[in-house]
């Protein structure tokens, strides 16, 4: 497993391995929070904590349904929470994300596990993305800044700036264009924007050029509205981190500034870069090494005492009660009955009735989590208890393209192991192996992704590990990496399609 703290006084990157996209950070006392783009998989808005920008935790959500909940009833990985800003002022926590095809939205909360607010529309229409708050002090006033998507509004490249009021709910006027990127020559797909106020200076932290090969704008100006001039503050130079993309800008309580930010990688997603960050002679931050990338700094500077552990976002999970941790996420809006709580540990899922079981892309009822690194493996146990011919259930990694290994019962009552795959084009799954006999309808189901995030599956149904089928390359979503998923489905009907249990989920 990735390890970003070395336990010498320095980090390496990424200090977050996995698809936490498009991060946002504050600094809170001594304490920092992350949030992150959870598109349409909820629970959404995930909050992560650290004492240190390289040791973090998952802690929670903020939302728990996506609105409105209609929309999000079966996947959708282009939509939902694009983008979000995190926020602290007047004694709250605030989190702005655009939704591209509803507008802005927001919520808050007075403490960071919440209760958070139902979500309020801020802005209503299409293409509205990326939107981040300022209350300034300085003057008492409150803004709003967002980005715009062209897929969606016929507009793209320029930033649109609002008065709001200070409860975060209403905007103030009707917006104007405070940065065009179409009359800076060279820049592209200007998005991203964090709105910041710095030395009696507007600023604006922006990302430009696609998040493959883009870099990291500043802009700054006297008045809100600009004019704004800019500059390139971090861009891939001679380093292997592409398209150094798209973050937020922390200053502790050391003194030190740090900007964290994203890389895109594939079928891994948005994995996450911690940058040290300072000012030249005139004013301007300067990012990482003299504007590049760096792979290994040492530590920003935490409170006397001991240091913080080193810590990843939670991966293994018990189920205990019957409960899945934070780190699982539906890949829709949820619905009563997917899961059972229950004495004892192991998690029960429905064989939910669906005519949809032959493309694991369509169902809502996936419980999904990122991949968790480069290279590792994923293991957990699975009983098949239903008797329904065709429940089945197993775990897949999936993306465009998907593959699963589980389990299945015949039409005679037997209980098969089966592993099948779909190619990104495809619209129904295929045999990645001849199915076998699992005679206690129970199995140990395994997948070990190397570098390239090719994939191979394993299965024990009592007389050890075999592997299964040829390697499977993942594939991202559009807009997000490759996920691990477990699932449980039954053909259309009436009645009860029966029930999975799965037990000791563990990525080592």
């Amino acid at each position: 497993m990735h390890r970003a703290d070395q336990g010498d006084g320095t980090y390496r990157n990424p200090v977050l391995a996995a698809d936490w996209s498009d991060p946002d950070v504050i600094a809170v006392g001594d304490d920092f929070y992350l949030t992150a783009s959870s598109f349409g998989r909820a629970p959404g808005l995930p909050l992560l904590h650290s004492r240190d920008l390289v040791n973090w935790t998952l802690v929670g959500h903020a939302l728990e349904r996506l609105e409105p909940a209609d929309a999000f009833a079966a996947p959708r990985h282009d939509g939902g929470v694009w983008a979000p800003a995190l926020r602290r002022a007047d004694g709250r926590f605030w989190i702005f994300w655009g939704d591209p095809d509803h507008g802005i939205q927001q919520v808050s909360a007075e403490r960071i596990t919440g209760p958070w607010t139902a979500p309020h529309l801020v802005k209503a229409g299409k293409g509205l993305i990326d939107p981040c708050p300022l209350w300034d002090d300085e003057t008492g006033e409150a803004y709003l800044v967002h980005g715009w998507a062209r897929s969606r509004s016929g507009v793209k490249n320029r930033l649109t700036g609002h008065r709001m009021s200070r409860d975060g709910r209403t905007l103030l006027d009707e917006g104007v264009t405070i940065v065009d990127g179409d009359r800076i020559p060279g820049w592209f797909t200007l998005e991203g924007p964090k709105l910041y106020r710095h030395d009696g200076w507007f600023w604006i932290l922006a990302p430009a050029g696609g998040v493959e090969t883009g870099w990291q704008g500043a802009f700054r100006s006297r008045d809100f509205t600009g004019p704004y001039e800019e500059r390139i503050v971090l861009a891939q130079g001679r380093t292997g981190v592409n398209g150094p993309h798209q973050g937020g800008w922390v200053r502790t309580r050391a003194g030190e500034d740090w900007f964290l930010h994203f890389q895109s990688r594939g079928p891994y997603g948005r994995v996450v870069h911690l940058q040290p960050m300072t000012w030249d002679g005139d004013g301007w931050p300067v990012i990482g090494d003299r504007g590049e990338p760096v792979a290994r700094h040492r530590k920003p500077a935490v409170p006397a005492g001991p240091p913080p552990p080193v810590a990843a976002p939670a991966t293994d999970d018990a189920f205990p009660g019957g409960r899945f941790g934070p780190q699982w996420q539906w890949a829709a809006n949820p619905r009563p009955g997917w899961t059972a709580e229950h004495p004892g540990d192991g998690l029960r899922m429905a064989c939910v009735r669906t005519p949809d079981a032959h493309d694991l892309r369509l169902l809502p009822h996936v419980l999904t989590q990122r991949l968790p690194a480069e290279a590792f493996t994923a293991e957990v146990g699975l009983a098949l208890e239903g008797t329904e011919p065709g429940a089945r259930a197993g775990l897949a990694v999936l993306g465009d393209a998907f593959s699963w290994i589980g389990l299945e019962r015949g039409g005679d009552g037997a209980v098969r192991l089966v592993h099948r795959f779909a190619e990104p084009v495809a619209r129904a799954e295929r045999d990645a192996a001849p199915a076998r006999t699992a005679p206690e309808g129970r199995a140990r189901l395994r997948v070990e992704v190397s570098a390239g995030a090719r994939c191979r599956f394993q299965a024990d149904t009592g007389d050890g590990w075999r592997a299964s089928g040829p390697a499977f390359a993942a594939t991202p979503w559009r807009w997000v990496g490759a996920l691990l998923g477990l699932f449980a489905a039954a053909p259309p009907g009436r009645g009860s399609g029966g029930t999975a249990a799965f037990t000791g989920f563990r990525v080592t």
